[in-house]
């Protein structure tokens, strides 16, 4: 009696060690940052390009007000546009149709990209080279310069208020005040600067570095419907918000290593990580590039789209219309896709 009561209680401590080794695995599985459900299909070749024309790298995919036409910013069929006549800046209905184009001889290298609420063009250039760059410039829609923020072809440095060194992205707050972030590569000025609507400087923040309220490759912005600013901390594998004023809320890691950052009029999060998993996986470790969706209300990612192949990389430019639509602009592969929501039978 005794030796099978001894057997028993042996196997009821190994089904709870079954049970607590299961339990492990199931947490981590659910806690696995790759491991959320993908219901998005590619659609490729979309966007009619003009006769001769190809997609250059691609950084900026912005959404029109109207909620469907879709803007993009490339390097001019290249890697910049330094001695190109190509117009970077192209405007695209829901079929594809383009329906506008403008920039040409405006920037060197473009990389910041807003449309504004009142259909508003705004961009950015991180080079300053041959009287131009190192100026975030906005545009009406139909391509007129209205504002020009920077000192054409000047490189600013970590105290400057109206020069940037490596200006990365724009954002115009639903009041008319302008949002741009600094720093990109080994110039360490990395910093978030703040201007009224008519282009006065207002005020400053941050630094190099990796504590709350620093920045390593500010890389884009975005505003939820409260008005909290988002910024995608690249180097720094988060993504940071902030109140207007520049006071530090609070960071998420949960949506990856952030190179394009979009938030829809629903407050949906789209997180564009085309870098975790370099070099040998040393980068963000734990992630894969992917485009991680969820919510700014509550920061739960909720959907994952992984990379379409080993060679295929992940997009750095990225948006999403109002019917749900997601844009993807590639840089390194240069090419403009996007994912619609998979058809369920």
């Amino acid at each position: 009696m005794k030796t099978a009561r001894y057997a028993a209680l042996l196997l009821g401590v190994g089904a709870l060690a079954l049970t607590a080794l299961s339990g492990e695995r199931i947490f981590a599985q659910a806690n696995d940052p790759n491991a959320y459900p993908n219901p998005y299909q590619l659609q490729e070749n979309w966007a009619k390009l003009p006769a001769g024309r190809t997609w250059g790298s691609t950084i900026g995919i912005e959404i029109d007000p109207d909620g469907k036409s879709l803007w993009t910013f490339d390097r001019c069929a290249a890697n910049n546009c330094r001695t190109s006549t190509l117009d970077p800046i192209m405007k695209f209905d829901a079929n594809g149709n383009m329906q506008t184009k403008f920039g040409s001889g405006t920037v060197n290298d473009p990389h910041g990209f807003h449309v504004d609420r009142d259909g508003n063009v705004w961009v950015s250039d991180t080079v300053g080279e041959g009287g131009k760059g190192q100026t975030v410039i906005k545009f009406s829609k139909d391509g007129k310069v209205l504002m020009t923020l920077g000192k054409p072809g000047v490189t600013g440095d970590a105290n400057s208020t109206d020069t940037f060194d490596q200006p990365t992205d724009i954002h115009v707050a639903p009041n008319g005040d302008i949002f741009v972030s600094q720093g990109h590569g080994a110039r360490p000025n990395d910093r978030m600067f703040k201007f009224s609507k008519d282009g006065t400087y207002i005020k400053s923040w941050g630094k190099r570095g990796s504590g709350p309220g620093e920045f390593n490759t500010p890389h884009q912005l975005a505003m939820d419907s409260t008005g909290r600013l988002f910024v995608a901390d690249r180097v720094n594998n988060r993504i940071q918000i902030f109140d207007q004023d520049g006071k530090y809320l609070a960071e998420w890691k949960q949506f990856g290593r952030p190179s394009g950052l979009y938030i829809d009029r629903n407050d949906n999060v789209y997180s564009a990580d085309h870098q975790s998993g370099d070099d040998g996986g040393k980068v963000n470790p734990g992630f894969k590039k992917g485009v991680r969706i969820g919510s700014a209300k509550d920061g739960k990612v909720v959907s994952f789209i992984p990379e379409i192949a080993p060679d295929a990389n992940m997009p750095e430019g990225i948006a999403a219309d109002a019917s749900g639509i997601i844009y993807g602009g590639w840089t390194g592969k240069m090419t403009v896709r996007r994912w619609v929501k998979a058809v369920t039978q």
